[in-house]
């Protein structure tokens, strides 16, 4: 009897349980990728957040990132085959900062962020992700 009890209310519980477990799912497709924090010889710290929105992909950096002092910072991605794109300039007109750039249709996937010093061709610093983001729109 106590076994026929138990039996229905689980029977109760069971959509409840899975509709739960298909919203958390849901939920964390739609949160964006994030890498882990730079590291490196001029820029330590911030992230970089990999969204995609109306089909583009797009990376912002954190809050926290501190612009580095270099006098030509760019934004540069990696691949997971290691092949590297220089994308954009970091500082624009003004003094002003682009926190967010579209990644171009002909990156493949981004393992890592770089923020790329032109001036002096060096890496100021990288953040990766945890596993390769895919950046093209699946057809």
């Amino acid at each position: 009897m106590m076994t026929t009890r138990i039996v229905g209310v689980i029977r109760q519980l069971l959509p409840l349980v899975v509709f739960t477990l298909v919203m958390l799912s849901a939920t964390a497709s739609f949160a964006g990728d994030v890498t882990k924090p730079f590291s490196g010889n001029t820029v330590n710290g911030g992230t970089v957040i990999h969204e995609v929105k109306d089909g583009k992909h797009i990376l912002t950096l954190s809050s926290d990132f501190k612009v580095p002092g270099s006098p030509d910072p760019h934004w540069q991605l990696v691949d997971s085959k290691g092949a590297v794109y220089l994308v954009d300039k970091l500082k624009i007109k003004d003094d002003k900062v682009k926190t967010s750039i579209t990644v171009p249709a002909y990156v493949p996937d981004i393992a890592k962020v770089q923020m790329w010093c032109a001036w002096a061709e060096v890496v100021l610093g990288e953040a990766p992700f945890e596993k390769p983001v895919m950046a093209q729109i699946m057809k």
